[in-house]
């Protein structure tokens, strides 16, 4: 299974733009009027691990394969969206199989940009949006209530699964997002095949112009503080920047743009970083002489599970993972040397894989 990013936001905020210029494409129309995106649109981009590089040079690697994340760029949303306003219903059920929330907001002023509130303010934005997603998920929930009260007609009722379901219905009902719960794993557990939006992770990010990379504007300020507040992160990147950056064709050319933008670093490589953090994953690593390879899997992984990421059959005939961390693979030049050593370390199937482990999975099948 892999895992996704969906980009949501009000129309003309500049989700299609960034979507380009995350997976280097013109895919995704982008245009200064509600609604040129009607569905969703799909692309996987890399995830640049410096590690891997290095990991791959001391092997003498012949191909070097970074692991994907997956971005889904969803058609804005209106006020009104839970109850069909602008194809809402439509958009918000593009919403449930994303695994976390990039949330753009429009942090700049351009008349020439049409705004569908007729007004540049991104904590609006920000509420439209939210409130929207809080009521997508209460007509879930009501939905929800009334088939288990329904199925289980005659029976007695399961009182823990019931008091969660008025738990959240009493949340949503109060206008919170139900990522403000402390819930226990096994409620986790109970509520994730119902895919409730607001109980994803989400990350803000402020759309600013091109004058702002260097001298942040207010609306920028008024971001940082909400999300603080809400005890969620944000990012800060201008979109249409960084899609002329990816339609350069060499890394030489990038570079010189940036430098004459006076920017040190692509904001992109940071939102893919972030991305990843939302959703909780960590990076293993297999190298040999044919390919070095990064791969993402859950943090709590068993190395089994891990060893599913690249082939069933390691997960099914596991017997035991020649694991080295990163810092002795480079301190000491790679797998024979460790090995020398005894730096590798023979794990078994309740191993909890660590970022940065390189392993090299034994099985039989």
């Amino acid at each position: 299974m892999g895992f996704n990013c969906g980009i949501l936001g009000l129309p003309n905020v500049g989700k299609s733009t960034l979507f380009n210029a995350l997976t280097s494409t013109q895919s995704a129309e982008s245009a200064n009027y509600p609604f040129c995106t009607i569905e969703p649109n799909v692309g996987r981009v890399s995830v640049k691990d410096k590690r891997l590089k290095e990991i791959s040079k001391i092997s003498k690697s012949v191909n070097t394969i970074y692991n994907q994340l997956e971005f889904v760029d969803i058609a804005g949303l209106v006020k009104g969206a839970s109850k069909g306003e602008g194809l809402g219903n439509k958009f918000l059920s593009n919403l449930d199989s994303v695994d976390a929330l990039i949330h753009v907001v429009r942090c700049f002023e351009n008349d020439k940009i049409i705004h569908v509130e007729k007004r540049v303010d991104p904590l609006k934005d920000i509420e439209i949006i939210e409130t929207e997603l809080i009521l997508s998920d209460l007509k879930k929930i009501e939905k929800i209530k009334e088939t288990f009260i329904k199925n289980n007609r005659g029976q007695k009722l399961d009182e823990c699964t019931l008091e969660l379901f008025e738990l959240i219905y009493k949340t949503l009902s109060a206008g919170e997002t139900l990522d403000r719960l402390n819930l226990v794993e096994s409620q986790k557990t109970l509520l994730r095949h119902h895919n409730f939006v607001t109980l994803k992770p989400q990350l803000f990010v402020g759309n600013i112009d091109e004058k702002s990379i260097t001298n942040r504007n207010e609306l920028v300020e008024l971001i940082k503080n909400y999300s603080n507040k809400k005890n969620k992160k944000c990012l800060f990147i201008c979109a249409s920047v960084e899609a002329e950056i990816a339609q350069l064709k060499n890394e030489a050319e990038k570079m010189d743009f940036l430098e004459s933008m006076n920017i040190k670093d692509s904001s992109l490589d940071k939102l893919i970083l972030n991305g990843y953090a939302l959703l909780d994953l960590i990076t293993f690593f297999t190298s040999g002489p044919n390919e070095s390879r990064s791969w993402s899997c859950k943090l709590g992984t068993k190395a089994p599970g891990a060893g599913a990421k690249i082939h069933s059959d390691f997960e099914r005939g596991f017997i035991k993972a020649e694991t080295i961390d990163y810092e002795d693979f480079i301190k000491y030049g790679g797998e024979n040397k460790c090995r020398e050593l005894g730096k590798i370390r023979l794990e078994g199937k309740d191993y909890e894989v660590k970022d940065g482990d390189i392993i090299t999975f034994k099985f039989n099948v």
